[in-house]
């Protein structure tokens, strides 16, 4: 097994690497019980070798793997990169740059909607991924063969996955596509957790600003706690709980402690006066500084029929492209494009509204319609 151990020989394969034009790259990490994800493994490979660096070894030093990251003239192939990336910024403060992610360019390439790196593997390496190491405690120390054969095959069938991508995306001058897509994932912003705006992935029906802004000061409480302490959210403070004290809003332990939600074991004197505290001065806030309660956009007259049309179309398109659907337009892209014609969405942009947007907006407005021929749907001239 080639497993680097040691600063040294972690140095001497990032030299080698970065006379690289590529390198495929992927990580391994533990995040059941921490807030910030827990490298165990990163691996590597180039045309012409593969290794696997032990990111727990006692007293390895990263640097080197790190300026490699972020070493432009070394383009970085990951396989659904999000996480990956994270994790290096989350060491670094920076992301790794360039980047070619094949889970997207597959995507592009007409392979469906997030293709595994298993499908892609086989299909473009007729390779087969052994998946029962797939939930190992990557933590877990020595390393069997079976375990590095496992997570060094995450690189090594990557090349070829990459080169016939890239190929393809060549061939039919969809490289383009590709880099809008690599600029927001390689976005610093992409990756920054601001307490300030945690309360944005709270589920919640709660629906007057004062609760908002209470949700909002509880949400970065337990955020910013949650980093501090490298736990969990909900190990610190449920969802469930946190909608409920933004409801009641207690001004004391003893209204606190009445709230079924809230585990009472789980949360000291000293976090429930911070949690005291927050409301308190999210209630003393400004009433201009609440958040405004997000509210469901009205449906234009047969905006429900006209998005459902849009659908089909959107499939049409796509199949007719060999494009994934999930990468032209979303739901909610749907769903704006019926109810405004100029609606601020990626899908009415660039090369989305090529394939896709001018028709959207043909079809919504009666200038092209569908019709049922010869067993299919096609697109035929509107009757205006």
């Amino acid at each position: 097994m080639h497993l680097i151990a040691d600063t040294g020989s972690l140095r001497a394969l990032c030299d080698r690497l970065a006379a690289s034009r590529y390198i495929t790259v992927d990580t391994e990490f533990m995040r059941d019980s921490t807030y910030w994800p827990r490298l165990c493994l990163v691996q590597l490979a180039s045309l012409d070798e593969a290794a696997a660096v032990d990111a727990m070894a006692p007293d390895i030093d990263l640097a080197p793997l790190l300026a490699l990251m972020r070493d432009r003239a070394v383009l970085k192939v990951f396989h659904a990169a999000r996480q990956d990336i994270e994790i290096f910024y989350h060491l670094d403060g920076s992301v790794p740059e360039p980047v070619f992610d094949t889970q997207i360019a597959a995507m592009v390439c007409g392979f469906g909607d997030q293709a595994s790196y298993e499908r892609l593997a086989a299909r473009l390496a007729h390779a087969a991924i052994d998946k029962t190491q797939r939930f190992t405690d990557w933590s877990r120390r020595p390393l069997t063969g079976k375990m590095y054969d496992y997570a060094i095959s995450d690189v090594t069938h990557l090349r070829a996955v990459y080169e016939k991508l890239a190929a393809r995306l060549e061939r039919d001058g969809r490289a383009g596509w590709l880099a809008e897509e690599m600029a927001s994932l390689t976005d610093p912003a992409t990756y920054r957790l601001d307490p300030a705006e945690a309360w944005l992935r709270v589920k919640t029906r709660l629906g007057k600003p004062r609760q908002l802004a209470v949700l909002r000061a509880l949400a970065a409480w337990r955020e910013s706690e949650a980093q501090r302490r490298d736990v969990p959210r909900n190990r610190v403070l449920r969802d469930e709980a946190m909608n409920d004290i933004a409801a009641q809003q207690p001004a004391t332990r003893e209204e606190l402690w009445t709230l079924r939600s809230l585990n009472r074991g789980h949360i000291g004197k000293a976090a429930a006066d911070a949690l005291l505290e927050a409301v308190a001065e999210a209630r003393a806030a400004p009433a201009a500084t609440w958040p405004e309660p997000r509210k469901p956009r009205p449906a234009a007259n047969h905006a429900g029929p006209a998005a459902d049309l849009l659908k089909v179309l959107l499939k049409l398109r796509c199949e007719e492209n060999g494009v994934a659907q999930k990468l032209v337009a979303s739901a909610e892209d749907i769903e704006a494009i019926a109810r405004d014609d100029a609606a601020e969405v990626r899908a009415l942009k660039g090369w989305r509204r090529e394939i896709f947007g001018e028709d959207a907006l043909a079809l919504k407005n009666g200038e092209i319609a569908l019709a049922m021929k010869g067993g299919g749907i096609r697109v035929i001239a509107g009757a205006g």
